[in-house]
């Protein structure tokens, strides 16, 4: 089990991944904290839950939705099992995009004429996401306790 723990959080020692991580994780866990505490002006847990259910997600992968945008956010703020988190978001946000926002188009909304926003922003999230997943969480990272100090 050491062995798995040290492979999975095993990590290029660079300031990319700090600054994609931070970068990520500032963006990414407001809203998280939004469905799941209703800061930031966000519903709340109870209220998520009933809008991704009508939204015709199952109570299952809506519930998982609110957990990986809160707390994947702050693992990979943390960089904590960074390649985990990482691959959990590129699913979460794949999951975004073919259910919500590729009928939309690419763009964001930014003019406010769509009925929805574009896929942009979430297809920069999995290419950072990406990086993480493959090169680990970089400096200044709890990752970097589980290294074997032979």
């Amino acid at each position: 089990m050491k062995i798995l723990v040290q492979k999975i959080t095993k990590s290029e020692s660079s300031y990319t991944q700090l600054i994609l991580r931070l970068t990520f994780g500032i963006v990414l866990w407001p809203h998280g904290a939004q469905l799941l505490v209703g800061w930031f002006g966000g519903p709340g847990y109870t209220s998520s839950m009933t809008m991704f259910e009508a939204f015709g997600l199952s109570p299952i992968i809506a519930f998982l939705v609110i957990i990986i945008q809160f707390f994947g956010s702050l693992l990979i703020l943390a960089g904590l099992f960074t390649r985990l988190a990482s691959i959990a978001s590129i699913i979460l946000f794949l999951g975004m995009i073919f259910k919500a926002h590729l009928q939309v188009g690419f763009f964001m909304n930014w003019a406010g004429t769509l009925k929805g926003e574009g896929y942009e922003y979430h297809i920069l999230a999995i290419g950072v996401l990406l990086v993480l997943a493959v090169y680990g969480s970089g400096k200044f990272a709890l990752d970097n306790l589980f290294k074997d100090n032979k």
